[in-house]
C-alpha cells in the first residue's frame, strides 16, 4: 500500500504539489508512482526559468524498468530542480515526498486558485485503488 499524505494535492499522473514559501509550490512524485517506476536511476528536468503549464510534459523519469514522462501539476516558471538528485536520483524512492521532491514553480495568483483542480488526499487514494 503506497502513502498518501493528507497535506498534498495531486494530479491525475502521479505527481504531488505542496505550497512552500510565498507563491512558490514544490513539486515530486507520489510513493504510488515510484513503487510503479521501480529504482529510479536518472531524472530529467525542466529547465530554471522555463514557463510551464499545468499538464505539460516538463521531464522524465527513467528506471531500470522504464522510462516515465513527468508532468507539472502547476503552471508558473520554475524557479529550482533538487540538485541532489542529478547525483542521487534513488532518493526518490526512499523519501518521495521529502528528499525526494523534484523541482519548485513560482505561481501567478493564489495556491487555492491555481491548484484547485488538483485532488485531495481522499481522491487521489481512490483514484489509485487504496
Amino acid at each position: 500500500m503506497s502513502e498518501v499524505l493528507d497535506n498534498l494535492l495531486y494530479s491525475d499522473e502521479h505527481e504531488w504539489a505542496q505550497q512552500a514559501e510565498g507563491r512558490v509550490v514544490r513539486i515530486g512524485i507520489t510513493d504510488h508512482a515510484q513503487h510503479l517506476l521501480g529504482d529510479i536511476v536518472f531524472v530529467e528536468f525542466p529547465e530554471v526559468g522555463a514557463s510551464i503549464t499545468a499538464g505539460d510534459s516538463v521531464g522524465s523519469i527513467e528506471s531500470v524498468k522504464t522510462v516515465s514522462e513527468l508532468y507539472s501539476p502547476i503552471t508558473g516558471t520554475v524557479t529550482k530542480i533538487n540538485e541532489t538528485l542529478e547525483t542521487s536520483p534513488e532518493l526518490i524512492n526512499d523519501q518521495p515526498y521529502g528528499g525526494g521532491w523534484i523541482f519548485e514553480v513560482e505561481i501567478d495568483g493564489e495556491f487555492a486558485d491555481v491548484a484547485g483542480h488538483l485532488l485531495d488526499a481522499a481522491a487521489y487514494r481512490a483514484l489509485v485503488g487504496e
